[in-house]
Order: structure tokens, then C-alpha cells, then sequence
């Protein structure tokens, strides 16, 4: 599954979590560094307006589907792909780092939440080390020297694998700026997730998400910022699936 925004093109090339967890272990193995992005409606909003977003994209080396319609349109293209949610994620990546022996970072939200989220990872994933919790001050630039000097301490730590919770595009650009720094790093933009962990935000009901209303769920939880956001996402859902039809 693809989505072209002249000159770039964005793939879904991590079909499943089963090929995710395989990927990211070789390159565990190898001391190879990623930057995994988790594309869903909203960034494709962002993509189709964006143009250094979409620079940023493009640079993601594992990209999955985080969200329904992104696995609608993929069975639209005849390219199937499954949902692999970011905040799903972060308890197998984190398991398949304490199996290999890979320190985590985790960045973003606040040092409270951090915390909290390190407790939470350390107490569900036994063998983890958390070796280092930052938490960017307000207005932190993704790609300007107090990046770079976060990537020089994410290093120092020895993490293999850092966790952003920055939400898009800044996640997303801080990890593309991290390929270039300290390249043997890895790098999982989750948004939301550290915040689940922390019990900070509340996710839906299994059974709501089971049903793919896990957006309706979360609009009707915080409607003034949510509202314009499923919106706008709601106008491009026709346009992207004429687009994914004509790639069958």
C-alpha cells in the first residue's frame, strides 16, 4: 500500500506486527538503526499539506497501519495490509528489547507521566531497562541543537530504541533528525502511548475498538480538539479511496 505526494511516496511496507517484530529484531541484531512511523488518517491530512512533513515521512524506513481506514484503503488497492497500532506496539517492542538486550529511552508528555510509564514498562516487561526518561521543554524544535543534544544523551545511555510521544509531525521529524545523528539507534513514534501507559489518557473499550469506533470514542471524550481533526480527515476519506482503487 502507497500514498504519492509527488516527489515523495509514503509505503506501508510493515504489512503486520509479526513482520514488524522480525524487522526491528535484525536490526537489533545488526546494530541498525529505524525510525518506525504509524500512518493513520490525520497524517495524511498533514502529508497533503505539509511539505516538510512529508520530507520527514519519507524518511521513516518502517512504516504500519494505524488505523482502520488506512487498512480499508489498503484492501481498496488489492494490498492488504493489517492494523498495527502505535500504542499497541510499545509492550512488544519493548518485550522483544528485554529479549535482546536492547536499553529503552522513552521522550515526551512530561517527567510525571515518564515516570509513571517507565514504572509501568519495568513492572509488564520483565528484564527491560529504561536507562533514560527526557521530556522536551515547551516549543522544542525537533531538529535544532537541543535535539541534538538529546541524541548525543539518548546515546550516552546506551538505549537502542527510543519511544517518542511527541505527536505528528514532531515525533515523526525528531526521529527522521535521529537517523542522521546517532544512526544505530532505533526510533518508535507512538503518540499517544506513553500516555495509555501512564494511565494519563483513558484508551477505548476493546470492545469499541473491536467495532473500529475507537475515533467516535475519542471525539466524544474531547470534542473541542478532536472534532475539526476526524472532520477534516472525514473529507479526504473519498479522494484517498478513489486513489487506492486505482492501484489495484
Amino acid at each position: 500500500m502507497e500514498f504519492s505526494f509527488p516527489p515523495q511516496v509514503i509505503r506501508v511496507n510493515m504489512p503486520d506486527a509479526v513482520t514488524l517484530l522480525t524487522e526491528v529484531r535484525r536490526r537489533f541484531r545488526d546494530h541498525e538503526g529505524f525510525a518506525l512511523a504509524t500512518i493513520n488518517l490525520d497524517h495524511l491530512v498533514k502529508l497533503s499539506r505539509d511539505r516538510d512533513f512529508r520530507t520527514v515521512y519519507a524518511a521513516q524506513d518502517l512504516v504500519c497501519a494505524d488505523g482502520n481506514p488506512i487498512v480499508w484503503l489498503s484492501r481498496l488497492a488489492n494490498k492488504p495490509v493489517s492494523l498495527v497500532p502505535g500504542s499497541d506496539m510499545v509492550l512488544p517492542l519493548a518485550g522483544l528489547a528485554a529479549r535482546e538486550g536492547v536499553p529503552v529511552a522513552l521522550m515526551g508528555s512530561t517527567d510525571e507521566a515518564l515516570a509513571a510509564a517507565a514504572t509501568a514498562l519495568e513492572e509488564r516487561v520483565p528484564g527491560l531497562n529504561v536507562s533514560l526518561c527526557i521530556a522536551p521543554p515547551m516549543g522544542f524544535d525537533p531538529t535544532g541543537d537541543e535535539a541534538r543534544a538529546i541524541l548525543n544523551r539518548l546515546s550516552a545511555s546506551g538505549a537502542g530504541l527510543t519511544f517518542i510521544a511527541l505527536g505528528a509531525p514532531k515525533q515523526e521529524a525528531f526521529a527522521a533528525f535521529g537517523r542522521t545523528v546517532v544512526p544505530h539507534m532505533g526510533f518508535a513514534s507512538i503518540g499517544a502511548g506513553l500516555d495509555f501507559l501512564a494511565g494519563r489518557q483513558k484508551r477505548a473499550p476493546k470492545w469499541v475498538r473491536a467495532i473500529a469506533m475507537e475515533w467516535a470514542w475519542r471525539m466524544m471524550s474531547n470534542p473541542r480538539r478532536l472534532a475539526k481533526r476526524y472532520a477534516d480527515c472525514a473529507l479526504i476519506l473519498p479522494g484517498e479511496a478513489a486513489r487506492a482503487w486505482r492501484q489495484r
